[in-house]
């Protein structure tokens, strides 16, 4: 069960103009190999598939909050994303976009056109390039200590990737963000 608090882990400044580049970058930190969705899947279905709850109690109990924790960190790595998509950032992004009166030619240029194209400037379950985020990417073994081993190369690898991204950018809401994160 998760209990629900209607705001981000935490504050994040609007941006002054739409970055596209940006929030392709920022997608990798969401549905790439070591994005959130992967964080978040690993943990959930290691906690979902935890065997001897009660004689491994402290286990349990880490491998399940991190895996609550993992479903803040991915609304806030995908309202990163919209914030920086929102052709007049600061706009009330539940208002969307009138599809009459908004061709999308301001980005043709930009790195990630799912963003555009599939998504109608939303955050999308992708990494940086379009590719998918799948299933194979999470590791459920049954066995605690493979299972803590494999999570590590995971928080590891997730935390290379965002300094990567970090470093790709100077957009201060991406920054803030991965600031966060790390």
């Amino acid at each position: 069960m998760f209990l629900r608090i209607d705001r981000l882990q935490i504050e994040l400044p609007m941006p002054k103009e739409q970055d596209p580049n940006a929030a392709a970058a920022v997608q990798a930190l969401l549905g790439g190999r070591f994005g959130e969705m992967s964080t978040l899947m690993n943990y959930m279905y290691q906690s979902f598939n935890f065997r001897g709850k009660k004689a491994l109690k402290p286990y349990y109990d880490l491998i399940a909050n991190i895996a609550t924790e993992e479903l803040g960190h991915i609304e806030l790595v995908a309202a990163t994303i919209n914030s920086l998509l929102a052709k007049n950032p600061g706009q009330d992004l539940e208002e969307g976009v009138d599809p009459v009166s908004a061709p999308l030619g301001y980005a043709k240029d930009a790195r990630n056109a799912a963003h555009f194209i599939a998504g109608g400037a939303n955050s999308l379950v992708m990494g940086a390039m379009g590719e998918h985020w799948h299933g194979e990417y999470v590791f459920t073994s049954g066995n605690l200590i493979l299972d803590l081993l494999h999570n590590f190369f995971l928080e590891v690898a997730a935390r290379t990737h965002k300094l990567r991204v970090y470093e790709m950018t100077q957009n201060p809401v991406a920054r803030e963000m991965i600031g966060y994160l790390l």
